[in-house]
């Protein structure tokens, strides 16, 4: 069975310390590499979509938190406030009090509407030390998040528009969700907000959901709204959600957010939570093991390694290698041991590309490119190698 925690470990991915601390994994070069292909992507993706990205502060007054109803809902998750002059600082378990905030900064209009911004940002969630481990539960957390703030005729259209999105970048990433999952208020339970506005956050999510098969799930709500769950599963058959979108009438009331509507009046707008790919750690504790950890050439951490065959041919592989980087590529030289072993050694650590440089190849610029599926290409000049590689990795956007 695949496992990330081992696999990330031996392809060099990520990796642990106890003097760092359970559940605050780092990520190596390779594993950085990859994350920053697929963060670049999803950056590229939204900004397409009309979304505008911020940053905000990991911190914030726990003031804050107890307008939003974190504190009084989520303290369990979040860790003790600290204390600074007079104030506290409390380490933030989500960035929608920050977004809500950064929304009422400007006077809004009904023409900005919708208003879609995104971060990926840090935040921090105090989980038991039982149930931490690998990437799938940690305490540090980079979440690919956004808020959409729109009127109320507009939020079928939506959340609509996201499940679109998230379906694009769940393909270009290599796997597709076991399951849609509409997570609703249940009896009794840690609740924001009236009866009505329950239940008309969950009929916009059931109308943005048709055509779409999903199992409701009473009792599995956020404590401020609905929720859409997208569900994967790992290889040990156990469940969980990748990533949401949630209806939110509390905040923007608890902020007093509003915008000048197309009457002159004043109004509040909706709030729509969403993720297309949640944490970029349980994102990649799930490509890790839905590749095996064979990434798709575009986000793979070495997309070609240079072989030469013997030292005389390592100028030519040093200058093959500084073409590659030079062209956008992900390249390494590798050149200890006998060709066979460096081959090999290439397919596990899962490189897509291998270009081997011998006697015959270097004196006229050629290259041989091996695939990792075992396929060979014909020797051919440096720059033409490049460019298969090259299209080979360029991100789906640009296909």
């Amino acid at each position: 069975m695949v496992d990330h925690r081992r696999l990330g470990r031996e392809l060099d991915l990520f990796d642990s310390d106890p003097l760092i601390g359970a559940g605050l994994p780092f990520w190596l070069p390779g594993g950085a590499a990859a994350r920053h292909a697929v963060e670049s992507y999803l950056y590229e993706l939204e900004r397409r979509a009309g979304y505008q990205h911020v940053h905000s502060p990991a911190l914030g007054k726990r003031q804050m938190y107890e307008l939003s109803g974190h504190w009084r809902n989520y303290a369990d998750d979040m860790y003790p406030a600290i204390r600074m002059g007079g104030d506290e600082l409390v380490l933030r378990p989500s960035q929608c009090p920050h977004h809500a905030l950064i929304f009422k900064s400007r006077q809004r209009s009904y023409r900005d509407l919708p208003l879609r911004i995104a971060e990926l940002g840090p935040m921090y969630r105090a989980e038991r030390s039982g149930v931490i481990g690998g990437l799938g539960r940690v305490r540090s957390i980079q979440l690919n998040d956004s808020h959409i703030f729109c009127p109320l005729d507009q939020v079928v259209d939506e959340v609509a528009g996201v499940l679109r999105l998230m379906r694009q970048a769940h393909a270009a990433l290599g796997f597709a969700p076991s399951s849609y999952r509409l997570s609703l208020r249940g009896d009794g339970g840690k609740y924001a907000g009236n009866d009505a506005g329950w239940q008309l956050a969950s009929s916009l999510l059931r109308e943005a959901l048709d055509g779409v098969d999903y199992v409701e799930a009473p009792g599995e709500a956020a404590f401020y709204g609905p929720k859409i769950d997208v569900q994967i599963v790992d290889p040990a058959g156990r469940e969980s959600s990748l990533a949401t979108i949630q209806v939110d009438f509390h905040q923007p009331e608890a902020f007093d957010l509003e915008y000048a509507d197309a009457n002159g009046g004043r109004s509040r707008p909706v709030m729509i939570h969403r993720s297309l790919v949640g944490s970029m750690e349980r994102l990649f504790g799930h490509l890790i093991e839905v590749h095996n950890g064979a990434f798709p050439v575009w986000y793979a951490p070495v997309q070609l390694a240079v072989l030469p065959v013997a030292d005389d041919q390592l100028p030519s592989a040093d200058a093959a290698k500084a073409a590659a980087v030079d062209a956008g590529l992900r390249a390494e030289v590798h050149h200890e041991g006998s060709i066979g072993a460096r081959i090999r050694a290439a397919a596990e650590r899962r490189i897509p590309y291998v270009g081997v440089i011998g006697g015959r190849e270097a004196p006229d610029g050629l290259v041989a490119l091996r695939h990792r599926d075992g396929s060979r290409l014909a020797p051919m000049p440096l720059a033409a190698a490049i460019e298969v590689i090259s299209d080979a990795a360029r991100p789906p956007r640009s296909r």
